[in-house]
């Protein structure tokens, strides 16, 4: 059962997914730590990676990311308190020295609590070329 957004939700969300890319682009694990619930997650072409995983790669400074760009607003649909957040998302990351470029589809599943927003899920998906 699909509801139509609010669009103040739907505003909203996009200024957090937005944040959360520059968060990223910051290298600052606690930045970035406050966009995810505890419980967060992030499925790749290499599995499933969680929160305390990702922070420490940050926070050694194994994993570091120059750039992280949208190349449209994304498409954000809210299911009461429950919101997926979709978009094509250009990167460039530092992993143990070695740059990667990446052009992906994100998609992340938020739950909005106490009054704000969290994602709980992060998935990656390699864009096929143009």
């Amino acid at each position: 059962m699909s509801e139509k957004p609010d669009s103040a939700d739907e505003r909203q969300l996009t200024r957090l997914a937005k944040g959360w890319a520059e968060a990223i682009v910051s290298n600052d694990p606690a930045r970035i730590a406050g966009f995810m619930a505890d419980e967060w997650v992030i499925v790749s072409d290499s599995g499933i990676a969680p929160k305390e995983k990702f922070l420490s790669l940050v926070e050694s400074g194994a994993l570091t990311h120059s750039a992280m760009d949208f190349g449209t607003d994304p498409r954000v649909r809210v299911y009461g308190d429950t919101a997926l957040v979709t978009g094509r998302v250009t990167n460039t990351a530092h992993y143990q020295g070695e740059r990667h470029d990446a052009d992906e589809w994100t998609t992340d599943v938020f739950v909005r609590r106490q009054g704000g927003w969290l994602c709980v899920l992060s998935h990656i998906t390699p864009a096929a070329p143009d």
